[in-house]
């Protein structure tokens, strides 16, 4: 039996720093159980709080969701590396906007647990089928191993004296043990709450999360000499640091950018079960569609609390202030970005902030793990359990949810390898190029949808399989002919697809899968009047008109304003900020 070795002499964590992570985890433990007291007697209950959620809490827990570990560490690090051209994706407000008053209506009043089922219902069940199969495995490649990995990192960096001794040959360093430690314990809460311990621990991380990463910027900008000197260091390196790029950048282009960033938003926000699950959970409908804005307010502020303490943290870097790692990146020595974060958090914050800080770090990683599992669990029960044994009880049902959670993170923590692998180029770029070769498919059926009455389950159907394949091949490619040792270096052409842009490429998987969707259905026999009455756009009954008409007012168009103009402010400074 090894034991844990602790040299806490060298340790750059104090007694308020761990204090403060005391408190963090003590309300956590508070707020989960009681929830746990609630009981969770019905499927509704465990996969979607009862239905019962204020628009406070949805708005929250889709912010939270969202920004994990892998936002800050990632972000963070892209920031140092490439400036601001990760902005555009962290300027999706706008998007979420468009979940709000476009696709909430339809989502809410279906009465559906899952993205999945509404495909059901408006196509077919193959359908629902591969909706869940690629949304789990992108869950596992994707949110589950990217976010268990940002938080080793981090733990690697602020506590590298810990290691665990297994057996006299074998040890465990902080990576693995902070990575492995948080997953287990974000997983207990999961499988005993629900998703109504996720969203209203999701809340209180909401707050954590914010607090800390302004003290973040804060204070970098004061050891920095003020926005000013920053945009004085930026300016010396304006081409990689700038918003919008050239067409002959080899990471991102500005065409690209403007192609692919939509398609991977409208997939995120709007039909995604780790987001819309959220929605799903309100009271009503206009608690449901005030969430989403509210979510959408909160997502305009990463752009100034994540990208740009990275800015600050190259700037430091060049001043002598901090010293930032490095790492190996195409035969030559590079900053390792995705360390930047927590060297900050260890060179700039006094004790107790820094034990804050680390706190809103595991409030991310926890409300990002807490939130994926759930969405894991409902999928894969309601939509392949479910279907397998119709006759399951609920309480069955929410004991194969608990089940479903454990497997989907061991699962995680096995891929964790395998990434690192194919996240050479940073963490952040790593965890766009993969969405971006799982989001157009299925982006193209609920936009098409929504919007052609014509389109039939055949299209919807043959778009989702040749859609993702041709994305997993992409992706299986790009993998193998790249690296410091890659494991494909001919035919050429082979080499070229794997090193194409991924941003073009989400374009043209785009453009593919709505070919394919549009050919088939035209050449099939459309779908029944009575299958679809209700939805899509055309067929929306007067009743729902009139129950969307009546769930917003004054305080919606209000909150939309605001997004969308906060939105368009930030683009309109950091396009002109290095000039």
């Amino acid at each position: 039996m090894g034991m844990m070795q602790l040299l806490l002499a060298e340790s750059s964590f104090g007694t308020l720093d761990w204090l403060a992570i005391a408190v963090y985890f003590g309300v956590m433990l508070a707020i989960v159980w009681w929830v746990i007291l609630q009981k969770q007697q019905t499927s509704t209950d465990y996969f979607l709080a009862g239905r019962n959620m204020p628009w406070f809490v949805i708005g929250a827990s889709i912010f939270a969701s969202n920004i994990g570990s892998e936002h800050i560490v990632g972000l963070a690090g892209q920031g140092s590396t490439s400036g601001m051209a990760m902005a555009h994706w962290e300027l999706h407000a706008w998007v979420v906007v468009i979940l709000a008053w476009v696709f909430v209506p339809f989502y809410y009043r279906s009465k559906v647990f899952t993205m999945p089922e509404f495909l059901e219902r408006r196509f077919n069940p193959t359908a629902r089928w591969i909706l869940s199969v690629v949304s789990l495995v992108a869950y596992v490649f994707t949110k589950v191993s990217v976010t268990v990995y940002a938080g080793g990192v981090v733990f690697n960096v602020l506590l590298p004296e810990i290691h665990w001794q297994v057996t006299d040959t074998f040890a465990l360093d902080a990576f693995w043990i902070g990575a492995v430690m948080t997953v287990v314990l974000t997983g207990i809460y999961t499988v005993l709450g629900g998703l109504r311990a996720v969203v209203y621990t999701d809340t209180v991380q909401t707050v954590i999360l914010l607090i800390g990463s302004f003290f973040i910027t804060f204070f970098g900008l004061s050891k920095l000499g003020g926005w000013g000197e920053l945009q004085m260091i930026c300016r010396d390196n304006a081409a990689n640091f700038a918003l919008w790029r050239p067409n002959s950048d080899t990471d991102f282009p500005w065409l690209g950018v403007l192609i692919a960033s939509p398609i991977i938003g409208i997939w995120y926000w709007c039909t995604d079960q780790y987001i819309v699950q959220r929605a799903l959970s309100a009271k009503d409908l206009r608690n449901a569609r005030r969430g989403a804005l509210w979510g959408a307010f909160l997502k305009v502020w990463p752009v100034m609390i994540f990208v740009v303490p990275g800015l600050i943290g190259y700037a430091l870097h060049q001043k002598g202030l901090i010293d930032i790692p490095t790492k190996m990146a195409n035969g030559q020595e590079v900053p390792d970005g995705d360390q930047v974060f927590a060297v900050m958090v260890r060179s700039l914050l006094p004790p107790g902030l820094r034990g804050l800080v680390v706190g809103g770090l595991l409030a991310a990683l926890m409300s990002s793990l807490s939130s994926l599992f759930n969405s894991c669990a409902t999928l894969f029960t309601v939509d392949i359990y479910e279907k397998i044994k119709p006759k399951a009880s609920e309480q069955h049902l929410v004991t194969v949810g608990r089940v479903a959670t454990v497997v989907v993170v061991g699962m995680g923590i096995i891929w964790i390898p395998v990434m690192q692998r194919v996240s050479e180029g940073g963490l952040y770029k790593y965890l766009q190029s993969v969405q971006g070769y799982l989001a157009p498919p299925i982006a193209a059926v609920f936009m098409l949808g929504l919007f052609w009455k014509r389109i039939n389950g055949a299209g919807a159907v043959a778009g989702l399989a040749i859609g993702f394949i041709a994305g997993m091949v992409k992706l299986t490619i790009q993998a193998m002919t790249g690296g410091e040792d890659p494991l494909i270096t001919s035919p050429g052409w082979l080499v070229y697809i794997g090193e194409y842009n991924f941003l073009f490429a989400t374009g043209w998987l785009l453009l593919l899968s709505i070919l394919v969707i549009v050919i088939v259905s035209l050449c099939t026999a459309p779908p029944r009047a009575e299958q679809i009455v209700g939805l899509t756009y055309a067929t929306a009954t007067a009743d729902q008109k009139k129950e969307s008409r009546a769930s917003w007012g004054l305080t919606e168009v209000v909150l939309t304003v605001l997004v969308l103009g906060l939105v368009l402010g930030l683009y309109l400074y950091f396009s002109f900020w290095l000039k």
